[in-house]
């Protein structure tokens, strides 16, 4: 559970959803669907193999000494190289692709919400250590379940549900590997929840 919902990871599971399922709450109801799966994919680069390429540099030359972070030291330079390769994608989504960005502002605006969860996640590792997992996963719900209550999309409501059930399960695996404990378990749920719904609210 925790490697298939890597944090990394929920971004691709967000927008593969939103493409795939109500395109037309981005205004990219009128592409079709290859146009749609290259999207997916520059996303699923910019927010999956570019960070994931970083850390594992990190990991070659020392700077990291675990892959999975488990320590306090070794999250927090990932976390903030990572949430500057998030902000730097949702600029690229933003400015410069100004096709894209006119038909489709919020595939950015999303980009960049997921970037301040992450900034927020690293200044808490430096004292403390969060759930990622939960603020990953956390965030996909939030974001899902603002879209369904703000506009009324009923079509959201089963990949909602299973979603839910995930994130149960993410947070069980997180505690039964000893990862986290009940707290951090909480507060990583409540930071995805609140920023992703804040975003929809106020930005979509």
């Amino acid at each position: 559970m925790s490697a298939v919902f890597h944090p990394l990871l929920m971004p691709t599971l967000l927008f593969a959803l939103l493409l795939f399922r109500v395109p037309a709450v981005l205004g990219l109801d009128a592409f079709s669907v290859s146009l749609r799966l290259s999207l997916l994919i520059l996303i699923f680069v910019g927010t999956f193999m570019t960070p994931t390429l970083l850390i594992y540099y990190l990991f070659r030359t020392g700077y990291v000494k675990n892959l999975k972070m488990t320590t306090l030291s070794d999250r927090r330079l990932p976390y903030f190289l990572t949430a500057l390769v998030y902000t730097i994608t949702a600029y690229l989504f933003t400015y410069q692709m100004q096709g894209l960005s006119s038909l489709a502002p919020e595939v950015g605006t999303l980009i960049a919400s997921i970037a301040v969860s992450i900034l927020l996640v690293g200044l808490i590792s430096l004292s403390w250590q969060i759930s990622a997992h939960c603020v990953g996963i956390a965030g996909v719900v939030g974001v899902i379940g603002g879209l369904m209550l703000k506009f009324s999309i009923t079509d959201l409501f089963f990949p909602l549900l299973l979603l839910v059930m995930l994130t149960g399960f993410v947070a069980s695996a997180r505690l039964r590997l000893n990862a986290h404990n009940p707290a951090q378990i909480l507060a990583g749920l409540a930071l995805g929840l609140t920023v992703s719904l804040l975003t929809v609210v106020w930005l979509i």
